[in-house]
């Protein structure tokens, strides 16, 4: 017996030459070429220790046969003893001849431990190692063979280890009998290689980076559906591409620098801005994780939040930006997770949970610390507070000087956190700034862009709607609607300074008349600066809510209130969106300055002077249009600001023209394709030190309000209208959303405009 074949399987009814044979074959190998195999002394020496070993092992093989031969005859023996002992007391259990013939013809014993063939693995290991026999070809195959005489299914179904290869003879093992399949397949993913890396541009030349090709990706184009608005167009894909973006900018920031206030892409780390952080970037992101659904990220912030979050620290930090960006953004997380808890549900926040209040604790200590600012003499804010030591601070600079815009641009804030836990002093604190900044009498209702907190008076004449003095603007209007229009002393203040806006800063540039809003840095009697900053492109869009309410255009204008100047309003801020495009379509990534200036008329062309911008930005390098757009070396960065896709998110809203939406979408493909660090933005997005030039100069910074502010409000301008309607809301200066509240009995304004001539001068 072969204890190794005890099927006899190698004894000639195998198609191959049994191992026996070609091991004792001196020749194998040549015997087919026609040649005479030479024979060396190694070879000699080879040979006869094969033929020795071949000889113990045949040796070894008989004597282990005879034991098994032994043990099978004693076995079969104790077998028959047992079977004629049984057959004396039950008849009907005696062995029948042929079946003990058939026991004594086993030339093997049956193992102790016997493998299960019907277990559901191996029958679905069967059924695969059957395919690839099928799928190799069949008949005469050791491997059908060996399933013929194995399986209890027949041939197909083998039930042996699969991975064994049968009596390959020599140089043709298992790995190169496959090497023909094996180097196809080599090559197949050579080639699928090659392709993602032209695919992701690294054969470019340095001009342009594999960061820097995502727009050359398969952005989503129309579908047809629901889905699809004018023109075949999936906007709801284009949303999740704005999901995406957001993603990988939370992701790297976790991976890189999480809990830091500040995050750098391109080195990968972060730095704090307090000795334990702040939160800068947690705080001000938890809002967009929440419209976006980003759970599992709400939730890691969360518990950031709840267990390293404190406001115990002796550091001095701004009061306008820790107002709008922390306060802001723990007091918009708080509503939209009460009233919206569908949005990234988490059970710790649900009523009567341990978290419900997590974010309004945190807001209330904040701004208990943050009220210190209003201790000066006058009551408008100092520059700055220390934290621990609930103290104001006045500015390092501008003699001391607050910035009008920042004293301007926290009563969103704090007037909701009053209506929330019926503090008034919290209403009373930010609504007395408003009365003094209006009792200095400001001409035609524009402001100078410092006042001191010390006399309340204002610091120099210079006027802007840029950096220290935007907000101040935006704010008048948001605070009207806030309350439900229960203010209108705020919407008096907004119409005198939209009125001084057309009157001093509203003019047309020289060749293509495109409308713009300039500065007197010397005051209402000096000259007009041309100069733009990108912060002025709120503007478009807030005109357009303040004409209509937040309903669309075409509802709006059925109001019986309407009138011919919501008409003109309307018509200046669709001017000033198509200015602000301009910004970014001057630029060579596509991607607007920090601040543009223009060629304009001397004198300037007043607001009423006849005029009419091309409607197309002609892509020619020397278009005439780009004779009136200048931007100087040090102007020339981009900090992934929001003012823009701020205001189209809002002119889409109210005139549903979905060019605005296309404007917002090439913007988008803009910040993917030349401000995305590492393949395809894994490493987040970074800002530009200059952007008219590709490629871009970096900055290796990711702003909180990239997260904050571009990116919700380019998910908010691709989403349908009734996700955030903007007449039930009105969004902070940081993009945080705030609910539009009833004042109740407990609320007031608490003061009245003094009386004011024509130019809005006060008349004592």
């Amino acid at each position: 017996m072969n204890v190794r074949d005890p099927f006899n399987l190698r004894s000639g009814t195998l198609n191959r030459p049994p191992i026996a044979t070609w091991k004792g074959n001196k020749n194998y190998g040549y015997s087919n070429s026609g040649i005479n195999a030479p024979v060396s002394p190694l070879q000699e020496f080879i040979r006869t220790a094969a033929a020795a070993t071949h000889s113990a092992a045949a040796d070894l093989r008989d004597s282990v046969g005879d034991v098994v031969q032994s043990a099978h005859h004693a076995l079969t023996a104790a077998a028959t003893a047992a079977a004629a002992a049984s057959a004396d007391s039950n008849p009907a259990d005696r062995p029948h001849p042929q079946a003990a013939d058939a026991a004594a013809d086993m030339s093997f014993a049956i193992p102790k431990n016997v493998p299960s063939f019907s277990s559901p693995q191996r029958k679905l290991e069967d059924h695969v190692w059957a395919s690839r026999q099928r799928s190799s070809g069949t008949g005469g195959s050791v491997l059908n063979n060996v399933q013929g005489f194995l399986s209890p299914r027949g041939p197909g179904g083998l039930p042996m280890y699969k991975d064994k290869p049968y009596m390959y003879p020599p140089g043709r093992t298992g790995w190169r009998r496959n090497l023909p399949r094996r180097k196809r397949s080599c090559f197949l993913l050579l080639l699928v290689i090659v392709g993602l890396v032209w695919w992701l541009g690294l054969f470019a030349g340095r001009e342009e980076g594999a960061e820097t090709r995502l727009g050359k990706w398969r952005w989503p184009q129309g579908q047809e559906g629901d889905r699809v608005g004018a023109g075949g167009v999936d906007w709801l894909a284009r949303r999740a591409e704005v999901v995406r973006a957001m993603e990988l900018s939370w992701d790297a920031y976790e991976r890189h620098a999480w809990g830091y206030d500040e995050f750098h892409p391109e080195s990968r780390k972060g730095r704090q801005m307090a000795p334990k952080g702040l939160g800068w970037i947690i705080i001000d992101s938890l809002d967009t994780l929440i419209l976006m659904n980003l759970t599992s990220r709400l939730t890691h912030a969360r518990e950031w939040l709840s267990k390293s979050l404190t406001w115990d620290q002796d550091q001095d930090v701004n009061t306008f930006e820790t107002t709008i960006r922390m306060l802001g953004g723990l007091l918009s997380a708080h509503y939209l997770s009460t009233e919206f808890p569908n949005l990234a549900p988490i059970p710790d926040d649900d009523p009567g949970s341990p978290g419900e209040d997590l974010y309004l604790e945190k807001a209330k200590d904040l701004a208990d610390r943050l009220m210190s600012a209003f201790d000066s003499p006058s009551g408008v804010p100092f520059a700055s507070v220390n934290l621990a030591q609930y103290k104001g601070i006045p500015s390092h600079a501008d003699m001391g000087a607050s910035s009008t815009a920042e004293t301007t641009t926290l009563q969103l804030e704090f007037k909701y956190l009053a209506k929330l836990t019926g503090e008034k002093e919290y209403w009373d604190k930010v609504e007395r700034v408003m009365k003094i900044i209006d009792d200095n009498g400001a001409q035609d209702g524009l402001v100078p862009i410092y006042i001191f907190a010390t006399t309340g008076k204002f610091h120099t004449s210079n006027i802007r709607l840029g950096s220290r003095g935007d907000s101040y603007y935006e704010y008048l209007i948001k605070q009207y609607f806030q309350t439900n229009k229960q203010e209108p002393i705020y919407l008096d203040m907004w119409r005198d300074a939209l009125r001084g806006v057309r009157k001093h800063l509203v003019t047309y540039t020289e060749h293509s008349q495109f409308t713009i809003i300039g500065e007197r840095p010397s005051g209402l009697s000096g000259d007009l600066s041309p100069k733009m900053d990108h912060l002025v492109c709120f503007m478009p869009g807030t005109i357009a809510l303040a004409a209509t309410g937040g309903l669309s255009e075409r509802d709006a204008r059925k109001l019986p209130t309407w009138s011919a100047q919501d008409d003109a309003d309307m018509r200046l801020a669709r001017e000033l969106m198509h200015t602000c495009w301009g910004m970014y379509k001057y630029m060579a990534t596509g991607l607007a300055a920090e601040i543009t200036h223009f060629r304009i008329a001397n004198p300037p062309l007043p607001e009423s002077a006849p005029h009419q911008a091309p409607e197309v930005f002609d892509p020619d390098p020397d278009a005439p249009w780009r004779k009136d757009f200048e931007v100087k070396p040090m102007d020339s960065h981009n900090l992934q600001r929001p003012e823009t896709a701020e205001s189209l998110f809002y002119m889409w809203r109210i005139t549903h023209d979905v060019k605005y939406r296309e404007w917002g979408w090439e913007m988008f493909q803009s910040f993917m394709n030349y401000t995305a660090v590492g393949e395809g933005g894994k490493d987040g997005f970074t800002s530009l030190s200059n952007a008219n030039r590709i490629p871009p100069t970096t900055r290796d910074n990711m702003e909180s309000f990239w997260l904050a502010e571009t990116l919700k409000y380019f998910y908010l301008l691709f989403s349908p209208d009734d996700l955030l309607p903007l007449d039930k809301v009105v969004f902070n200066t940081e993009a945080h959303p705030l609910p539009r509240f009833e004042m109740g009995p407990l609320f007031k304004t608490g003061w009245e405009r003094k009386k004011r001539d024509a130019e809005g001068k006060i008349v004592e």
